[in-house]
């Protein structure tokens, strides 16, 4: 039997309510107890294949948890609405007053104000780290850190944790590691290289149409179902609960996810290269001048290549600007944020999906104001993206 996730994904069946190909769409907030006896044992604790209220799960909402579970190599899987809310959840509920969090300097802006503006309201302090530097991360460590945190590439520097390293790490003090593979999934499989919490923006890859928002959590069945505990799970409580009609589609969306990803790697490698050979100053993992090409290659599952995200530095913002426009009205992509789309899609990070970071530490990560991040689309002739693109570049002057 294959191990490879996208290949047992393909087997997973789920039959609709009278034998349909895909799985029927539970329209309800609310279900029935044949008896007393039920509801109690319901409210006490998880009974699969039973449900209460859809703020706990719904039927379809466990196909798709079902899915996401196959391709992360996890017991257990939950959706929400959203990936903030999933990484909110899974931080609060290990979490109290008091506890620390050690993560990753280099991660989405959402995640970062997320950590230093809104949970320390609550007596949670986070240290930013470089996540290369194993010994910065532990000179950080105290007896009330509980969680290590990173993205296995990250936003928007693209930056490759060693998680094998970072596992060994919380290993020896006891922490938990939380792993966002939004950036790479299929690619990467952090829970079988170490981490103990993979979290998603389902928004982007997974789904890959750029019509809903939705989150995942996976990890071991224990933890899932304490998200879910009607006493203390942060997915009960706070209720980031995900709509039954997004989840079906979503997992209609996931069927092509292998084909997606692959396209989207081809189309960037193709794309940094041409790049590269212009001596202009681009970053992808795919490139052997990527400072953790070597270890990326090592972590990667084969076949899915190095992920649809590079970033090319256009020297200043007024350059960079300049040229965001320009390749929308050449019909290169779309001038918007977000990832994961059919069409490429460009933004400057530092005034957009890094804003919240201090343009002090910008500097200091290397997020320069001429940043350009790249989502590269699923272009069936990506050359001739590669024309509009250089002609777009003359014309702006980055190339001559």
């Amino acid at each position: 039997m294959s191990n490879d996730p996208a290949s047992m994904l393909q087997d997973y069946l789920v039959f609709g309510e009278y034998d349909g190909v895909n799985p029927s769409i539970n329209d309800s907030s609310t279900y029935t107890f044949r008896s007393p006896e039920k509801m109690a044992l319901l409210f006490e604790r998880e009974v699969e294949g039973c449900f209460l209220y859809s703020r706990h799960t719904c039927p379809t909402i466990e196909y798709l948890d079902g899915a996401l579970a196959i391709i992360e190599g996890t017991e257990s899987a939950h959706s929400t609405s959203s990936g903030m809310s999933a990484i909110a959840c899974s931080i609060l509920q290990i979490c109290k007053s008091g506890d620390e969090v050690i993560s990753s300097r280099t991660i989405y802006g959402g995640t970062y104000a997320l950590f230093k503006n809104f949970l320390s309201k609550f007596g949670i302090t986070t240290h930013f780290v470089p996540i290369t530097n194993i010994d910065a991360i532990r000179s950080k460590i105290t007896d009330k850190t509980k969680i290590l945190y990173c993205e296995s590439i990250s936003n928007p520097l693209l930056e490759v944790a060693d998680i094998p390293k970072l596992r060994k790490l919380c290993d020896e003090y006891n922490l938990k590691l939380i792993v966002d593979n939004t950036f790479s999934p299929l690619i990467i499989t952090p829970y079988k290289l170490g981490a103990d919490i993979v979290i998603y923006s389902l928004t982007k890859f997974i789904n890959g149409a750029s019509d809903c928002v939705a989150g995942a959590i996976c990890a071991d069945k224990e933890f899932i179902q304490s998200l879910k505990n009607v006493n203390n799970g942060a997915t009960m409580l706070l209720g980031p609960t995900l709509d039954s009609l997004r989840a079906q589609s979503i997992l209609k969306n996931m069927r092509t996810l292998h084909v997606r990803i692959q396209k989207h790697s081809y189309n960037a490698q193709y794309i940094a290269e041409k790049l590269q050979e212009l001596e202009l100053n681009v970053h992808y993992p795919g490139l052997p001048t990527h400072p953790q090409h070597s270890l990326m290659k090592s972590l990667m599952n084969d076949g899915y290549g190095f992920g649809g995200m590079l970033t090319l530095d256009a020297i200043n913002e007024e350059i960079a600007n300049n040229l965001i426009v320009k390749m929308q009205e050449e019909l290169v992509g779309y001038f918007a944020v977000s990832l994961g789309f059919y069409k490429t899609l460009f933004s400057p990070p530092g005034h957009s999906t890094s804003s919240e970071i201090p343009e002090e530490e910008q500097r200091q990560i290397g997020l320069t104001p001429g940043l350009i991040r790249f989502s590269i689309g699923l272009d069936n002739d990506i050359e001739r993206t590669w024309q509009r693109m250089i002609k777009c570049f003359r014309e702006v002057g980055l190339i001559k």
